[in-house]
């Protein structure tokens, strides 16, 4: 039944992520922690497993196809993957660092303010 529910979480996220770009952070984080009753910690480390995986290709082809991906939105990628590279080292480190339920808490203040932000921006 997990490998399911694991299934229907990464087809949300992949949903998701196509039509806004979200995915790891936004929907699988708190569903593996709030569905599926992972640790902060396990559900992020979990989601960052997945950026491993060329999990964005397909979608980001169609985007190229579509004449919405140029050269220099390639260069862009490039450099924000390289702070991806480095942040997620310093990141990990500093989540791990700190309890399960500060971690929490500084994850859901964050979407708010995400939302928030977005919310009176639209």
């Amino acid at each position: 039944m997990i490998w399911i529910a694991l299934l229907a979480i990464g087809l949300v996220a992949g949903v998701l992520s196509g039509m806004f770009g979200i995915g790891g952070g936004i929907v699988v984080v708190p569903m593996l922690a709030l569905l599926l009753g992972f640790s902060q910690h396990a559900a992020t480390g979990t989601s960052l497993l997945v950026f491993m995986l060329p999990i964005g290709i397909l979608g980001a082809l169609e985007y190229y196809k579509a004449g919405k991906i140029t050269t220099e939105n390639l260069k862009y990628a490039i450099a924000i993957a390289l702070g991806l590279l480095v942040g997620s080292l310093l990141g990990s480190k500093l989540a791990l660092s700190v309890s399960e339920e500060w971690l929490r808490k500084g994850f859901a203040l964050l979407l708010v303010a995400v939302a928030i932000r977005l919310w009176f921006k639209a």
